[in-house]
């Protein structure tokens, strides 16, 4: 089977249940729609089990990458001849959006390893698809973080800058493509009206992330079935606002 999910952020024990509740075997295969990171209690757990199973397909979100730049320079001794380089006004910025965006219990965990797991994991975040396309008893689908905006008319993936994959929202109100779905997180669907933290479909959408890490659920979607199971999020809400 083909399952999809995204924005885990770090909610590792929700994680794990998912894959116990949909007996996730050798033989399946499970796209991460990105943001697995940040926010949340535990993400440098989920990266790692997430490394070690060849049947998660990782796609990155904005959270890997903002994170990636910041992650790389803490891997760098400081001198004196590389800390102007280091520490300049744009990284600085980085770092700071970074924090601001739930990147401080990320960073904290990185910290705590030894280098070469440090290096490890660096390797694995770059590895990230930018999307994913997949053609599946006879329907078809775009598997991608954020939405395609601003979409016009006979554009296509191709098209997109990696910010406008990243970071741009969805517009569940108008159909991007006919021929396909356009399976997305980075916008938790509890910012919808009356929407309390379950998948939206809606004009070939599909939008996944259910705002676990705000205290809602975990989504997973088969795509074989077309129906999606719920974790709820189990531990005290400390995230932040949502958003």
């Amino acid at each position: 089977m083909h399952y999809v999910i995204s924005d885990i952020h770090g909610c590792y024990d929700e994680y794990r249940e998912a894959l116990e509740k949909i007996n996730f075997q050798d033989c399946d295969l499970l796209y991460v729609l990105g943001d697995c990171i940040d926010r949340g209690y535990a993400s440098v757990k989920v990266l790692k089990d997430m490394m070690y199973r060849p049947n998660v397909i990782p796609i990155v979100g904005n959270h890997e990458y903002m994170a990636l730049d910041v992650l790389k320079d803490l891997c760098v001794e400081i001198t004196a001849e590389n800390a102007e380089t280091l520490l300049d006004a744009e990284m600085l910025l980085k770092y700071a959006d970074w924090m601001k965006n739930g990147g401080d219990r990320t960073i904290q965990e990185f910290r705590a390893l030894p280098m070469d797991e440090k290096l490890e994991i660096l390797d694995y975040l770059g590895d990230f698809s930018l999307y994913e396309e997949v053609s599946l008893s006879g329907r078809n689908y775009l598997l991608v973080h954020g939405g395609l905006e601003p979409f016009r008319e006979g554009m296509d993936v191709e098209d997109f800058s990696v910010a406008q994959l990243l970071f741009s929202k969805a517009d569940y109100d108008r159909m991007y493509f006919s021929d396909r779905f356009t399976v997305t997180g980075h916008t938790p669907t509890i910012s919808q009206p009356g929407n309390k933290g379950t998948v939206i479909k809606r004009n070939n959408h599909i939008a996944i992330d259910c705002g676990c890490v705000f205290g809602y659920n975990l989504a997973v979607y088969c795509m074989e079935t077309d129906h999606e199971i719920y974790i709820p999020y189990k531990h005290k809400k400390d995230c932040g606002p949502e958003p």
